[in-house]
């Protein structure tokens, strides 16, 4: 991303960024869940934690979304490849498998998920068993998917992931 001239410098000194360091290799734009310190493990333990306390909840950081339920049930979800990872059950919290370094997030994921018919289906990856989960709120999952698609370009979501070969 492009710094503006008018904008504050990133170097913190208060001033414009045309009237500083005028040198926009030596930063990178960063998020604002990055400046905020927002880490997705972060984010994923409160999750956890609302699951535990058997609060309803969706919220969305860049492409992911995060579902519990008032049943205890808590999922990550990741809407570009439509993967999900269980993170809580019945108000039990679930060890996850997730590596976040600064340049990278990796995930372990367990499911796919799809909305079919106003109703959310996960199929596990192991056993490739699908499961309709009537306990999320389908409709919020949805309508956070519809405002990640509009906030991000297409180019942008579908050069999100790498292939690992």
């Amino acid at each position: 991303m492009k710094i503006g001239r008018n904008e504050p410098c990133p170097c913190g000194s208060g001033k414009k960024f045309k009237k500083c360091c005028k040198d926009e290799a030596k930063f990178q734009a960063q998020s604002p869940e990055k400046i905020a310190g927002v880490t997705l493990t972060g984010e994923v333990a409160k999750l956890q934690k609302n699951a535990a306390a058997k609060k309803s909840q969706v919220h969305t950081m860049g492409v992911f979304i995060f579902a519990s339920t008032d049943d205890g049930d808590g999922w990550l979800l990741e809407m570009t490849d439509m993967d999900g990872l269980k993170v809580c059950e019945k108000g039990e919290i679930i060890e996850v498998d997730i590596n976040e370094t600064p340049e990278t997030i990796e995930v372990n994921w367990s499911h796919h998920f799809a909305i079919r018919k106003k109703k959310f289906f996960v199929t596990a990856y192991k056993n490739k068993e699908e499961v309709e989960l009537t306990n999320l709120p389908t409709h919020s999952i949805f309508a956070a998917i519809k405002r990640i698609r509009k906030k991000f370009p297409k180019e942008l979501l579908a050069s999100i992931h790498l292939d690992e070969e």
